[in-house]
């Protein structure tokens, strides 16, 4: 129990059996020429006793008797009211390992809500920040502003070369195997219906698909390539909508792969209110897995790093886990092929 009494540096002096001027100096931030574990337990013997007397300065508290915080940053235009399966799994992930480690989750905004001035208040020594998570790509000079404030930067899915820490999932990998599966299943003609055009995430994952389908002697016919904005299931279905007017001609694609599983779940009713059967008339398969890879009657076969994943390990970078004393790190997790019952033998020409 707590004793009811007003502590005093007196009285904690005694107790950890240190001079009443030593205590001091360190509720005070004077940390110089005092032994750095006499300065912890007098920081700890403190708090725990409840000690805030006015003038007593929170920012100096030794970061191992804070409860630590990380920040996470939204891409613009993402807002936490807007759904978004991908990036809700990965701060899921990102939420679990960080309460494992006894931290807590802030949200801070989203990138085009954060002006620096606003970012600036977020870092108040009392706020105990230990480091941000930025989910998703955002423009350099955003990360250049972060930069300012704190070196424990982590980005999901995108890379900053040589200014941040980043976790993403091997996409060269994933297109690779995707690739594969469906050309074991006889599938030669392959389309693309990409989404989220103006991310370079598009651009890596449509460059590893056309490097994946050149390794097998095959490329991408142009025409049987769409791009659109949002990535969601409406535009799966617009997409391939607009890919059906073609479907008369001989070399229509036998499989579709999709920039995530969002689109091709979106596909896949699209093909069904048009009277295709998926996998029968068309095999769809995604660049990215989620939980529509895996759960109910239609699994999208895809190939990918689970987001949960991405977030498990962006909360130990945030943390300082395995990080260099120098230099930042891009840490590439693996991309397994998951197969569900969206893809089958391609059909007969």
């Amino acid at each position: 129990m707590r004793p009811k009494k007003k502590i005093s540096q007196t009285h904690l002096a005694k107790e950890l059996g240190v001079s009443q001027a030593l205590v001091s100096l360190a509720l005070n931030g004077r940390s110089d020429g005092i032994n750095p574990d006499t300065y912890k337990r007098i920081w700890d013997h403190a708090i725990s006793l409840g000690y805030l007397p006015k003038g007593m300065r929170v920012e100096s508290t030794p970061e191992s008797s804070r409860t630590r915080q990380i920040g996470y940053i939204l891409r613009a235009p993402l807002r936490l009211y807007i759904p978004s399966t991908y990036f809700g799994h990965v701060q899921h992930g990102l939420h679990q390992e960080l309460e494992n480690h006894g931290a807590r989750l802030v949200f801070l905004g989203a990138e085009d809500e954060l002006s620096p001035e606003k970012l600036r208040t977020f870092f108040h020594p009392s706020h105990h920040l230990s480091g941000v998570v930025v989910l998703g790509e955002v423009a350099k000079p955003f990360i250049e502003q972060l930069r300012k404030l704190t070196r424990r930067v982590v980005v999901v899915s995108s890379r900053y070369q040589g200014l941040c820490h980043s976790v993403l999932g091997n996409e060269p990998e994933a297109l690779t195997e995707l690739v594969r599966h469906l050309f074991n299943l006889g599938h030669q003609r392959i389309g693309w219906l990409g989404g989220n055009a103006s991310l370079g995430r598009h651009d890596a994952r449509l460059s590893a698909l056309k490097d994946a389908l050149k390794i097998l002697g095959l490329s991408i016919d142009p025409r049987y390539t769409i791009v659109l904005n949002q990535a969601d299931r409406a535009e799966g279905a617009e997409a391939i909508h607009a890919m059906l007017k073609l479907s008369r001609r001989k070399d229509f694609p036998t499989a579709f792969v999709t920039y995530n599983t969002q689109m091709a779940f979106g596909a896949a009713l699209g093909l069904e209110r048009e009277g295709w059967k998926v996998p029968g008339d068309i095999s769809l398969a995604s660049a990215d897995v989620s939980r529509l890879s895996v759960e109910g009657a239609l699994r999208i076969t895809g190939a990918g790093t689970s987001p949960d994943k991405l977030g498990e390990a962006a909360a130990r970078l945030a943390l300082g886990e395995g990080l260099p004393s120098e230099g930042f790190t891009d840490l590439i997790l693996p991309a397994p092929l998951i197969v569900g019952n969206s893809t089958g033998p391609a059909r007969e020409s």
